[in-house]
């Protein structure tokens, strides 16, 4: 199966290419993409393991594109009938069209990560054990622990994508993660905080009893730190942001607006801005599918288009979007390596791969020290952003007082709220410690979820709107 996804089909692959060629024979683009994957995950909460999953899922969808127009069809069933039948559904859109077929796109040796399956080691029995460690290890710290939580998961994708004008291409892509939540009380106040990593990569490359030990230790100081954090003041005042995970505000505010699709509808608060200054002078970011055992990284995206080094913003100036083929096709751009979708059963679309902030020249000293009464906010939970406005809502899962250049006291309930282009144009110091996040990103659009990575260094905006419960 892992060697031949096409031979899983009921016919030959000669046929095969005859029926994909013909549904697509009066297409601008299309592909025929065959997946099969696997998943796995196991929950263990209050003493013992209280859930557990495992999944597998096959099956191809069928696209054609003609102009702005896409047909596309699925089916669970790897057979010669279903894709007839499925060749007959997405021809609609093709009929008495007479587009150009597009190019194929370039062809790459790059390998990011392994092709190994990790559901397999650990084994079921060593995950379960693992987690339990985890479990005591955190509850022997001491009666403020009220409440556990561990999770493991795994899971492994394999990809072919074969297009009417010949070109074949494969990927496999494995997957790990693991995550820690702790509750701390004292009396009737609790708190919580949380840690994970992961990435594209076997468990034994990055778990050890010595890094689990330290997300579970950061994981309780997260807690015990907003156990002890006063209410948050609201008001407007300059913000540092801390480097790595705090970067899924500015995929967010920012990187959702600059993909392909929302611009060449107009839809996005980008659009039309290119080559114009949409942040601060020193301000670059890229999207970079290209780093190696990333969460966020792809060999090749889901179109067959290798994943690239993609500049978005240099040094302030708009100067590219994230693209699919049909939407570049159509902005008469190049696609670059961004065409995602969560599985067969959907179509791709513009996605982030590992989306993040280059460093700039202060030390994040440098940068704390230079505000006089502000909020360091540390880590983000949740948010919203509205692509159209830029608009965006973000919560605050640590953060703390700035006071005459020093960090203060811990604050709860702060909330950023702004407007993407806006507050990259208050961006007035950028740190030299460019981080990525641990490994633990997902991003939802249009109901599909994919993986993705975020990072930027510290940085310092000025004058943000903090919503928080005290004045």
């Amino acid at each position: 199966m892992t060697e031949d996804l096409l031979g899983l089909f009921d016919c030959d692959e000669m046929t095969l290419r005859q029926h994909v060629s013909k549904a697509l024979a009066n297409a601008d683009d299309g592909e025929l993409f065959v997946e099969h994957a696997q998943a796995e995950s196991l929950t263990f909460d209050n003493g013992r393991l209280k859930g557990g999953s495992f999944n597998t899922d096959q099956g191809f969808g069928l696209r054609a594109v003609a102009g702005e127009a896409v047909g596309y069809a699925h089916a669970g069933e790897l057979s010669l009938a279903a894709l007839s039948r499925a060749a007959d559904a997405v021809g609609a859109v093709t009929h008495g069209y007479s587009g150009s077929y597009a190019s194929a796109p370039q062809r790459t040796n790059a390998k990011l990560y392994g092709e190994g399956n990790p559901i397999g080691a650990p084994s079921f029995e060593e995950k379960v054990k693992l987690l339990a460690e985890i479990d005591a290890y955190l509850r022997g710290k001491g009666d403020t622990v009220r409440q556990v939580t561990a999770s493991i998961a795994a899971s492994w994708q394999v990809v072919e994508i074969l297009r009417a004008d010949g070109h074949r291409v494969r990927d496999i892509r494995p997957m790990t993660r693991i995550n820690i939540s702790v509750v701390a009380g004292k009396g009737d106040r609790q708190e919580s905080g949380s840690y994970g990593t992961g990435g594209r990569m076997a468990f034994s490359d990055f778990l050890t009893e010595e890094s689990w030990q330290h997300g579970a230790d950061e994981a309780l100081r997260q807690a015990l730190v907003n156990l002890e954090a006063i209410d948050a003041p609201a008001g407007t005042m300059d913000v540092v942001l801390g480097n790595g995970w705090p970067g899924v505000m500015l995929h967010e505010a920012v990187g959702h607006g600059l993909e392909g699709d929302f611009n060449r509808k107009k839809t996005s608060a980008f659009a039309g801005l290119m080559g114009e200054m949409v942040a601060a002078p020193g301000v670059t970011v890229v999207d970079d599918g290209t780093i190696d055992a990333r969460r966020g990284s792809i060999t090749i995206d889901d179109e067959g288009t290798p994943s690239g080094y993609n500049v978005l913003i240099e040094n302030g100036r708009l100067v590219g979007y994230m693209q699919d083929r049909q939407n570049a096709r159509l902005m008469g751009m190049k696609a670059t390596g961004n065409g995602r979708r969560q599985g067969y059963s959907h179509q791709p679309m513009p996605r982030m791969t590992n989306t993040y902030m280059l460093s700039g020249d202060k030390s994040p000293e440098e940068i704390i020290a230079s505000v006089k009464r502000g909020i360091y906010a540390v880590s983000f939970g949740g948010g919203q952003v509205d692509i159209t406005s830029g608009k965006f809502v973000f919560g605050c899962t640590e953060a703390y007082m700035i006071e005459d250049g020093k960090i203060g006291a811990p604050v709860k309930g702060a909330m950023l709220i702004g407007n993407g282009p806006d507050a990259m144009k208050r961006i007035s110091m950028v740190g030299n410690d460019m981080a990525l996040d641990k490994g633990i990103g997902n991003c939802g659009k249009a109901g599909q979820w994919v993986p993705v990575g975020v990072g930027q260094p510290h940085l310092r905006m000025d004058q943000v709107t903090v919503g928080g419960t005290r004045a």
